[in-house]
């Protein structure tokens, strides 16, 4: 990791967003901690950690950015049908460990998992403070989907979500999107792309307009940084 800076553990600042390598996309720095300050910090400014069991926490900051805006979010016609159906249960902040451990667990297509013991002790704490949240989709009682991830002023910087049943997790995730409308959120921050994220209206943009973005919400000094009271009140009403 030589060719990144390491970070100082008595020191939060970060490395200029610019100085992020190209390949692998992103990565800006090494080392460091998971104190809820750091992370704070690293939030606000567009930078998250990633790695793997064994390896320095790595963080990261890719360009383009890929983010969904709420009032952007797109449901498709079979997913309306889903949430017709009221399926599940949609809930907040009910059950955050038990989505972050199912988040956690090893995935078909891999043999391992970004979300270490580490990891989910350090977005623990951070729910704890209130920080971070997580969204249930619930059927019979059962957990069956879900997502979490960190509020910061006006932004919501989404971390993992998980199924175990067709659509749960996006059923979770329009709740929450829906959420975040009437509350008066900018941006849903999803990291890096992928199909199933478009799918749902997210898009693209250059990473110096994410920052931009971050400028105008967040201000991890003051309280308008702590998210204000988190809880899923949308439902669906066939609109």
């Amino acid at each position: 990791m030589s060719h990144i800076p390491w970070l100082d553990s008595n020191q939060l600042a970060f490395p200029p967003l610019e100085r992020a390598l190209k390949s692998p996309n992103g990565l800006l720095a090494a080392g460091g901690d998971l104190s809820p300050e750091r992370l704070k910090v690293a939030y606000s400014e567009g930078i998250f950690p990633w790695y793997e069991s064994g390896q320095p926490i790595l963080w990261w900051s890719p360009d383009p950015r890929s983010v969904l805006f709420p009032a952007k979010l797109h449901i498709s016609r079979s997913l309306r049908k889903t949430l017709r159906k009221n399926l599940f249960n949609v809930t907040a902040d009910t059950a955050f460990e038990s989505v972050i451990n199912a988040c956690a667990k090893s995935r078909k297509y891999t043999h391992g998992t970004w979300i270490t013991p580490e990891m989910q002790r350090a977005y623990t704490q951070l729910f704890q403070l209130g920080y971070a949240h997580s969204v249930e989709a619930w059927q019979n009682g059962e957990l069956v989907g879900g997502l979490y991830g960190v509020a910061l002023g006006r932004a919501f910087f989404g971390e993992s979500m998980f199924s175990f049943r067709t659509d749960a997790s996006k059923v979770a995730f329009v709740h929450l999107v829906k959420q975040l409308q009437i509350q008066g959120y900018q941006v849903v921050d999803c990291q890096v792309s992928s199909e199933h994220l478009f799918s749902l209206g997210a898009e693209e943009i250059p990473r110096s307009q994410f920052s931009q973005i971050l400028l105008d919400c967040v201000d991890i000094e003051t309280e308008y940084c702590k998210d204000i009271d988190f809880k899923i009140t949308w439902r669906y009403d066939n609109e």
